[in-house]
């Protein structure tokens, strides 16, 4: 085993996975710091002041619809990986490896093409405004040109955690970070390139990310070393990756398409709300710091439970389960009434010349905030599934409970004239949750209970 990897299929859990997650939080949080960072420098700094913000800020909806299909695919490769290592298929290991990365980069390819040469139709057809279509379009289409490293850092990220390694992403991410922020004053400030320059920092970032994860794979012990001259795309590992990945990308990409049309339906109200989209927009910031959490909690979950899967130590799967929901509801529930409690300071970071908006910000806090464990131990029990080769389930229940039914709330309940408001809107999020969750831990208790049944019995013949 590789030095730093953490042992997830032999002795405790619970201190393994805190120490697993840690790392995975800060990777979270820091990145939305960084690009918070973007927009701060290209808003204060840039000739185009508050468009240059807008203009980056407009783009990013669309960024995550064409992105999170192939960042759902690399759940399915870390899958993949994690079953190889639990079952101790060093073949298997080595193949998934090295179709990983060039499947990765296949997929950045594709995105760079789409995403630069639909850049200025994409705006155009979502209304962007006229003043800041150009900006939007010189950002969008440079990003885009930078996706093939962006893929190759996730993809090859995804295999390091897969193998118990957690830091390491967070140490690169430290490093291209530091570097895209420094490139972004000096691309802004020393060589006025406005937005164009915060892409290209940006880009140039990825690029060293994806390097440093190439390098970290390369220079292993163990038996997910790459070796860039194996590179090839084998059959057994594509055909599993594409079918744990494909239904997670779905869900991820069906998810941008609904929040694009909660937040079409937040805009329609600001004539009659007034500060309730910049308030909501304040809002969802902060909460994207909370599920940046969650989204950790998820991926220790979803590895951890892969490797035992592998390992066939479906009693271990089942302590793992429980110690998720746990660890996730409690800090849920911490984390939520902390934020509500301070919502209106946390809101007025954001928003500073408008008693609507903080106070429609705080509002929404309340809403969201307080039942924030919901969601959580919902990524949860999708984690677990996903990480027991069940990813086409989780992907439908999603769709259905969440996708489904907010479209279906908008389009019924909200537009109701006694139920057309905010609150209403911000409920759905939380009755989503619940029928979700619901639905997804009566499967994984159906599921868990056959494959012990099924170790008991091997047990017994052994």
């Amino acid at each position: 085993m590789q030095k730093h990897n953490i042992n997830m299929t032999t002795g405790r859990l619970f201190g393994p996975m805190v120490r697993y997650t840690i790392p995975l939080i800060l990777t979270g949080i820091l990145q939305l710091l960084f690009n918070a960072a973007d927009l701060v420098i290209v808003g204060r700094f840039g000739q185009s002041g508050s468009n240059a913000v807008a203009a980056v800020g407009c783009t990013s909806s669309i960024t995550a619809l064409m992105t999170n299909f192939f960042i759902g695919c690399s759940a399915g490769s870390g899958i993949t990986v994690a079953h190889a290592i639990g079952a101790k298929q060093k073949d298997a290991i080595h193949r998934a490896v090295h179709t990983i990365i060039p499947f990765a980069a296949a997929g950045g390819a594709i995105l760079s093409v789409l995403g630069f040469f639909l850049a200025e139709p994409l705006l155009t057809l979502m209304s962007t405004p006229s003043n800041i279509l150009g900006l939007s379009t010189i950002y969008m289409k440079i990003i885009f040109l930078g996706m093939m490293p962006n893929m190759v850092f996730n993809f090859g990220a995804a295999i390091l955690r897969a193998a118990g390694e957690s830091k390491k992403p967070l140490y690169y991410l430290i490093v291209s970070g530091t570097v895209n922020v420094i490139l972004n004053v000096i691309f802004v400030t020393v060589f006025k390139m406005d937005v164009a320059g915060v892409a290209l920092a940006t880009a140039i970032a990825h690029t060293l990310s994806a390097i440093m994860v190439v390098f970290a794979l390369s220079d292993r012990k163990d038996d997910c070393r790459l070796f860039v001259s194996k590179l090839r795309f084998y059959s057994e590992p594509l055909k599993k990756i594409l079918r744990l990945g494909v239904p997670a990308g779905i869900q991820s990409s069906l998810f941008a398409v609904s929040n694009v049309i909660v937040q079409s339906s937040i805009n329609s109200l600001e004539l009659t709300y007034i500060g309730v989209v910049a308030g909501n927009a304040a809002a969802q910031n902060i909460q994207n710091f909370a599920f940046a959490t969650n989204g950790a909690f998820h991926q220790t979950a979803m590895n951890f439970a892969g490797q035992n899967v592998g390992a066939k130590r479906f009693d271990r799967v089942k302590k793992i389960a429980t110690i998720s929901f746990l660890i996730t509801g409690i800090s849920g529930v911490i984390i939520g009434v902390l934020m509500t409690l301070f919502a209106k300071q946390l809101v007025s970071i954001y928003v500073t010349d408008s008693a609507s908006a903080i106070q429609w910000g705080v509002t929404r806090m309340w809403y969201i905030c307080l039942p924030f464990f919901v969601a959580g131990i919902m990524d949860i029990a999708t984690g677990i599934l996903r990480g027991m080769g069940r990813s086409i389930f989780p992907m439908f229940a999603s769709i259905f409970g969440i996708c489904v039914l907010r479209v279906v709330w908008i389009f019924t309940i909200f537009q109701l004239p006694q139920f057309h408001t905010p609150q209403n809107l911000w409920l759905s999020y939380v009755i989503s949750w619940v029928i979700t969750f619901v639905v997804e831990y009566v499967m994984l208790k159906i599921l868990i209970s056959k494959k012990l049944k099924e170790q008991y019995e091997v047990n017994n013949e052994n």
